[in-house]
């Protein structure tokens, strides 16, 4: 009997594609939701058990206590994947008691915390000597002096904790372009109790927006990896992929994999960077700690990095692989799409004919998948749910 596999969250394509990842290689996977709405990961041929449990956030403590019920009825501690941030923030809160009960690859307390936090980030790439754009603390004195000064205009203002700025605000950023607004969305924020800081625009096209991820073994050393970039996301600019291409790009190996390394992570990782088009300077821009939302494009490109992670915890990591080639897959997300491309030709940042190009690439979705149709039948049902009440007045 091997390990069951619990995912955090099947309401998101991010925890469909764990499920998938998981499931097309015979493991038995648990989803874990708070509601029945929207739960269209639920749906996959792969999930093999559902339950329904109390709010990560409303009743985290019901939720921790859900979960260690299960486990103890396990003949096998149960391997643990968040497949949000909040679930990311949940397990960190509550780390020794579900270490106790659950296999993950994080083997310190608060530690994804800190890596997702943007400022504490920012803090330990200045120390290992690592380039992120210049980042000030909301909180710092002087800020507007040294907004003007060392940042100036336009700059946005980024959150500490996406996930309950998202939710406030319904957006990952806010772009700032003078002195006047930015005291404005400061006060604003800071009176809604969000920490933030403010960070210089890193000037250049999508493409010059690249992602590396990465598998780090128990000892702390990448044994799997490969490199992508951003053709369209949404928000425009400043938002998730919702086109994005597997690519090699060989320097965010030399960046990334010595800071990951240095700092001592372990489990699965993906590094945000830009390259400043008039320097040609890579900077780091975030950190993400868990699962991200092209995992079905790396799948495809030949890294299951679940299952990697999953191995580990429970027999022996794999050999290690790396996809230092092109393999032509792209990620299409084409509901949030469909507005990136608005945003796109509307601003004149793109043409048609390029859109029309960069549509010729070989794409791996989001949702749908031939193998496994139901998560996005019902996904697509939802829509259509929605805009017929939109459309009858009642939403």
């Amino acid at each position: 009997m091997r390990n069951k596999a619990v995912v955090l969250g099947a309401n998101y394509y991010v925890g469909l594609s764990i499920i998938r990842c998981l499931g097309r290689e015979g493991v038995h996977v648990v989803a874990v939701d708070y509601s029945e709405e929207s739960r269209y990961g639920a749906k996959s041929k792969y999930l093999s058990e559902k339950h329904l449990a109390p709010h990560y956030k409303e009743n985290p403590e019901g939720l921790l206590n859900f979960l260690i019920d299960f486990s103890k009825k396990q003949d096998k501690k149960p391997v643990l994947y968040p497949g949000a941030d909040p679930y990311v923030e949940f397990i960190d809160k509550y780390f020794d008691e579900l270490k106790e009960h659950y296999l993950f690859p994080m083997d310190r307390k608060g530690f994804w915390t800190e890596v997702m936090d943007k400022y504490r980030m920012s803090l330990l790439c200045h120390k290992h000597g690592v380039k992120v754009p210049e980042t000030i603390n909301s909180k710092e004195e002087n800020l507007i002096e040294r907004v003007r000064d060392e940042i100036k205009y336009p700059c946005i203002i980024k959150p500490m904790d996406s996930a309950s700025f998202v939710k406030a605000y319904r957006r990952k950023v806010f772009i700032i372009n003078s002195e006047e607004e930015l005291i404005d969305k400061v006060n604003m924020i800071h009176k809604d109790g969000h920490g933030i800081t403010i960070q210089r625009i890193i000037p250049g096209p999508e493409e010059n927006c690249y992602c590396y991820d990465a598998y780090l073994n128990q000892d702390s050393k990448v044994t799997h990896y490969t490199s992508a970039y951003k053709i369209r996301q949404w928000p425009n600019n400043f938002g998730a992929s919702t086109y994005a291409k597997q690519s090699w790009i060989p320097e965010l190996h030399d960046i990334c994999k010595p800071f990951l390394e240095a700092i001592g992570f372990k489990g699965f990782a993906e590094i945000e960077l830009k390259r400043d088009v008039n320097t040609g300077v890579i900077y780091l821009i975030e950190v993400n700690v868990r699962t991200i939302n092209f995992n079905e494009m790396l799948y495809k490109s030949g890294l299951n990095f679940p299952y990697i992670a999953y191995l580990e915890m429970t027999d022996k990591l794999p050999e290690p692989k790396s996809v230092e080639y092109e393999t032509g897959y792209v990620f299409h997300y084409m509901y949030e799409d469909l507005f990136a491309i608005r945003g796109y030709l509307k601003s004149g940042q793109m043409s048609l004919g390029k859109i029309i190009k960069d549509n010729t690439f070989k794409k791996v979705h989001s949702t749908w998948s031939w193998e496994d149709p139901g998560p996005g039948l019902y996904f697509v049902g939802t829509i259509a749910s929605k805009v017929f009440r939109r459309v009858l007045g009642k939403e």
